[in-house]
């Protein structure tokens, strides 16, 4: 009879047993079965990654063969002629890519601190949204306002100002016009801004209000608290903005093809006309007529697609070094 009431007693003792090491089995299927589904999400973002390299390494299989590496370093783009080289697209790529971020991230930073920590939260959040709809617009509505309103804004008020003060320079030599190199750079400027400005405001938002509230104990001021307490923490994340902004900025389009120009000559002056690698693609892949011609366009694809990869990957050391050099001041 005891031992009836013993068993009677374990019983429920035991399937609760059971019951605990079903549901510890379904869980552990669950967790293998989600590992499972992001490892294939992350091999499928790696194959089309490969897949484009790899059509674009096919695509341009004839114009590497005829020009070599030559064909980064050469500034002859002649199609008439069958003569092709990236330089004078590089060099618009890289021009007006720095001068898009010689413009936004201070114009950046200061708004993601004043959104962060000085303007009223009733304020901030308005303002916010409203540099946030700036990254909703499309490509082509900022060029066709870049043609009309910024490109003659600049040819009549600034690149004005600029040759007076500062023509000695051979940056700012040369007629003023509506397209060049000066009106892509601050079109761009404008474009990745939104960007920039999101991505820091999340950032310093993140930092702990105990930092704040430590340097202000200390007796720093306001703009020392962010100097001391707020920036260094953020540097990793900052750095992480710029490079997202310099990515929007190399890859933009149809926008930068209606203002940079369209031309495929190096010049030094930030008046005269340009092109990048992005818009001159998109200007001359239906005029491709011959298989050298094509080649070519998908070559410089693929130089596009090689700095792109080049950027994330110096990205991301950067923003490892700032981790590094976080931890050790931490330290």
């Amino acid at each position: 009879m005891a031992n009836f009431y013993e068993a009677a007693a374990d019983k429920p003792a035991a399937e609760g047993r059971e019951s605990w090491r079903g549901r510890f089995g379904v869980q552990l299927f669950g967790d293998r079965l989600f590992a499972l589904i992001t490892l294939i999400l992350g091999l499928v973002i790696l194959s089309i990654l490969f897949g484009l390299t790899l059509a674009l390494v096919f695509g341009s299989t004839a114009s590497i063969h005829k020009f070599g590496l030559g064909f980064v370093v050469s500034t002859d783009w002649d199609p008439v002629n069958d003569q092709f080289g990236a330089l004078p697209f590089i060099y618009g790529t890289a021009i007006s890519s720095v001068i898009a971020l010689t413009i936004a991230v201070p114009l950046s930073l200061g708004a993601a601190l004043c959104l962060s920590e000085t303007a009223p939260e009733w304020l901030s959040r308005r303002i916010g949204f409203l540099v946030e709809l700036l990254a909703a617009i499309p490509s082509v509505v900022y060029g066709l306002w870049g043609i009309f309103v910024l490109g003659p804004w600049l040819r009549d008020h600034v690149e004005p100002v600029l040759g007076a003060y500062l023509g000695f320079l051979p940056l700012f030599k040369g007629p003023k016009v509506s397209v060049g190199m000066l009106a892509a750079g601050v079109l761009l400027a404008i474009m990745v801004l939104p960007y920039i400005a999101s991505v820091c405001t999340d950032v310093f938002r993140a930092v702990p209000r105990t930092q704040r509230e430590a340097a202000l104990a200390l007796g720093a001021t306001r703009w020392e608290m962010l100097q001391m307490a707020v920036l260094p923490y953020g540097r990793s994340g900052i750095i992480g903005a710029i490079i997202l902004g310099l990515g929007r900025a190399l890859g933009e389009t149809i926008a930068v093809a209606m203002v940079i120009g369209n031309s495929s000559e190096i010049a030094a002056s930030l008046f005269k006309p340009s092109s990048t690698l992005a818009s001159v693609i998109a200007n001359e892949f239906a005029e491709a007529t011959s298989r050298l011609y094509l080649s070519s366009l998908m070559e410089l694809g693929l130089v596009l697609l090689v700095l792109g990869l080049l950027l994330n990957v110096a990205a991301r050391v950067l923003v490892l070094g700032a981790i590094r050099g976080a931890a050790g001041e931490g330290r």
